[in-house]
Order: structure tokens, then C-alpha cells, then sequence
């Protein structure tokens, strides 16, 4: 319980915010701005579709109108609007308009959908159908802000009259709003579906990263340099299928290699039968191996695991230089032992004691100074050669009371016939 209360805490180290939320935060933010974007595209998009739609309708409706014989034929009558008037209001009704208006040439109507504006002037300016031309856009009439088109009736090449059908513009807006809505919907099943999404990309994230959050993955890269880079020990990782797949700096050395010749290469091709056993037998407690001219201990985590192949792991140490000092310190031992074996102290030479034993024979009762001089040594060298033989019982020290001060030490063999016996 303590464990996973210290790792939750360390999971809001690094800004309060686990890497699970961050990720399904930043998923759906961009949903969400992708989801809108698309959104007010497609909103766009119909609203231009609905003005569109309705133009081609109005346009189809009007030139129809002003093709019409009967239409043409009823400008000749006293009382044009007596035969137009219904005629376009059965049109109207049937194509869903909000008026059709029939205007001759000076642009009094014949038609319109409130029957007390008939005879009276178009409120709107009816230049360009009687000019010959087309004109679809927005214009504000006695019934308000409309889409309208107006087009020229013929009668031969001669413009006697405009057809002016249109919508209002607050229609058109309905139904554009009424399919907003279904964009709308679209839009927030879209972020849902996006988040749900978000959520389980999360998570086959996570399980991918072993549930890691950013401050443990960099300490895992910051270790993966050390071990690359930073550690003397050697490091080799070995896949189930024996391909090496990764390799430090170190080991690399150890094997007088580079990481580039060794990365991807077959294990068996590139180390040692010793260290091929190592790596697959496995080694806890470390075992010497010779390699070229270095002594290593290595270490190996094992390739096997009941009879099945798995990731193994060879860690090398150089113990060349420990090993050189082992052998040294026996090697000194060895003299020290010998030494103690023939009765000679550390730090005393043998040949120089028999040197001793022979300048003492011939002059004795001499002084540590006076041997010194004689065999061209230091005085406390002397001396220690010549207390050893007076403590080993070879030499007698006696007292020089001669000397000014407290009184030297005077030394002759205890046996002279020993200087020349055999062996000596």
C-alpha cells in the first residue's frame, strides 16, 4: 500500500497531471478543433447549398413563367391581371415561393401574393430584367429581406414585362438552422465517439509504455546513457533468437570491438566460446574469463528458461589490473615466506648479511660505523645487519665506553670459524 502511495505521488512531480490525462486531454482537444473545423466547413457549406438550391428553383420557376404563351398573350388583355393573378398564384403555391410577381414594362404589377398590391408600382428597381438580363441576389420588398430572381418576358426581341419570384430570407434560415442541427449532432457524436477513442488509444499506449509516466521515462533514458556511455562495466543484451541488441561503450572496449560491429550481430559470431557459456549456462557469482590479453569476470543473467529461449543479459568487469596485483602480492609473499623459511627479516638481503658476517670476521669487534665504511653502506644499514646477528646469537654486541657521550656498541662473531664455514 505504501509503494503505490509513494508512485502515485511521484506521478504528479512533473505538473500534477498523470500522462493517462494528459494524452486523452490532448486526443480530444484535437477532435474537438478537427470535429469544429469540419463543423463550420460544412456549415458553410450548406448554407451556400440552401441559397443555392433555392436560386436554381426560382430561376427554373421564372423562366417557366415568362416562357408561357398564355402568360405573354394575357399582357394584350383590358385586364392582364385578371388572368395572371391566378395563374401565378397556383404557381406559387405549387413550387413553395413566397410571391411571384408579374410587373409589364413600366413595372406595375399583374400579380402578387397580397391582392390589393396589384396595379401598383414594383417597389423593388426592375432596370436590369427590363434591360434583358438576369438578377438573382437579396433585395428588401414589401413583404421584407428576400431571395429573389427576375427575369425578362419576351414577346419576340422586345422586353415587355419581368417574372419576380423569391423566398424570404428568414425561410431560407430555417432550414438552413434545421439542418444546422443535424451538423450539429453529427459534430457532438463525432467528439464523443473522438474521446471514447482518445481514451482507448490511452490506454494501448500505456500498456505499450508499461504504464510509465514522462518523468520515469526520462530517468530510464538517462539511465539507458549511463549504461551506453557512463558505466565501466560492460553491458550485453542478447535477444531469444541470439542477436545482440544492445551494447555499451564498455563492453565494446573489453572486446576490442566497436558498437557498430557488434549491435545486430549474432552472438555466436562475435564472443568467445567462454563468454557464449556464460551467457547461456548463466552466472550469478561472476566467472574469469581470458580474452585477448584481459582477465574479466562475467556475469550473465542466462539464455534459457525451461528449455525456452528468452532475453539474456552478459555483464563483463576487467579484472586485468586486480589480477596483476594479486599476482604480485603472492609473488611477494612467496619472498617474504622464503625469507622467514632461511630465519632473514623483511627488508634485509641476504647476500648483504654474508658481507657483514665476512667484514665482521676480519675486523673485530667492530663498530656499526666502521662495517658501514668498509662495505660502503649506511651506517643504520650496518646496524640493523649487525643487531640481527647479535640477536640471532652469530654476533656479540658490547659496550664501548671509550666513546665520548653515552657509550657505542661494538660487535664481533660469536664464532669466527664461522665466517668461513659452508653455507655461511
Amino acid at each position: 500500500m505504501a509503494s503505490k502511495t509513494k508512485r502515485a505521488s511521484l506521478k504528479t512531480q512533473d505538473g500534477g497531471m498523470p500522462l493517462r490525462v494528459q494524452l486523452i486531454l490532448l486526443q480530444a482537444l484535437i477532435v474537438a478543433v478537427v470535429t469544429l473545423t469540419a463543423g463550420v466547413t460544412a456549415g458553410v457549406i450548406q448554407a451556400h447549398t440552401v441559397r443555392d438550391a433555392y436560386e436554381d428553383r426560382m430561376l427554373a420557376v421564372a423562366q417557366s413563367i415568362a416562357s408561357m404563351p398564355v402568360i405573354r398573350a394575357a399582357f394584350d388583355d383590358p385586364d392582364p391581371a385578371e388572368s395572371i393573378q391566378p395563374l401565378a398564384e397556383t404557381i406559387r403555391k405549387a413550387s413553395d415561393l413566397t410571391y411571384v410577381v408579374i410587373a409589364n414594362h413600366d413595372g406595375i404589377r399583374y400579380s402578387h401574393p397580397n391582392p390589393g398590391r396589384i396595379g401598383e408600382r414594383v417597389s423593388t428597381d426592375p432596370s436590369i430584367p427590363l434591360s434583358g438580363e438576369i438578377y438573382m441576389g437579396t433585395q428588401t420588398g414589401t413583404l421584407g429581406p428576400s431571395w429573389r430572381v427576375k427575369v425578362p418576358i419576351f414577346d419576340g426581341t422586345e422586353v415587355i414585362g419581368t417574372v419576380s419570384v423569391g423566398i424570404l430570407e428568414s425561410q431560407g434560415d430555417s432550414e438552413f438552422v434545421g439542418n444546422l442541427f443535424w451538423i450539429i449532432g453529427a459534430m457532438l457524436v463525432a467528439v464523443v465517439l473522438g474521446v471514447f477513442g482518445s481514451a482507448w488509444v490511452t490506454a494501448v499506449i500505456r500498456r505499450r509504455i508499461h504504464s510509465l509516466e514522462p518523468h520515469e521515462i526520462t530517468a530510464l533514458v538517462r539511465n539507458q546513457e549511463t549504461t551506453m556511455h557512463g558505466l565501466s562495466e560492460g553491458v550485453i543484451t542478447v535477444d531469444a533468437q541470439g542477436t545482440i541488441t544492445l551494447v555499451n561503450d564498455a563492453a565494446a572496449r573489453l572486446l576490442g570491438a566497436t558498437t557498430t560491429d557488434l549491435a545486430g550481430a549474432s552472438a555466436a559470431d562475435v564472443l568467445d566460446d567462454e563468454l557464449l557459456a556464460v551467457l547461456r549456462d548463466g552466472e550469478d557469482a561472476g566467472r574469469p574469463v581470458i580474452v585477448g590479453d584481459k582477465v574479466l569476470v562475467a556475469r550473465s543473467t542466462g539464455a534459457g528458461v525451461d528449455a525456452d529461449a528468452v532475453d539474456a543479459t552478459l555483464l563483463l568487469r576487467d579484472q586485468t589490473e586486480m589480477h596483476d596485483v594479486v599476482r604480485r602480492v603472492e609473488a611477494a609473499d612467496a619472498i617474504i615466506a622464503f625469507r622467514q623459511r632461511d630465519g632473514i627479516p623483511k627488508g634485509l638481503s641476504g647476500e648483504t648479511l654474508e658481507r657483514v658476517v665476512t667484514a665482521l670476521a676480519e675486523m673485530p669487534d667492530a663498530s656499526a660505523t666502521e662495517v658501514g665504511e668498509a662495505l660502503s653502506v649506511s651506517r643504520v644499514s650496518a646496524r640493523r645487519y649487525l643487531e640481527h646477528l647479535a640477536s640471532t646469537g652469530r654476533a656479540i654486541r658490547s659496550l664501548d665506553y671509550a666513546t665520548k657521550g653515552r657509550p657505542g656498541s661494538r660487535y664481533r662473531l660469536n664464532d669466527p670459524v664461522e665466517a668461513n664455514a659452508p653455507g655461511s
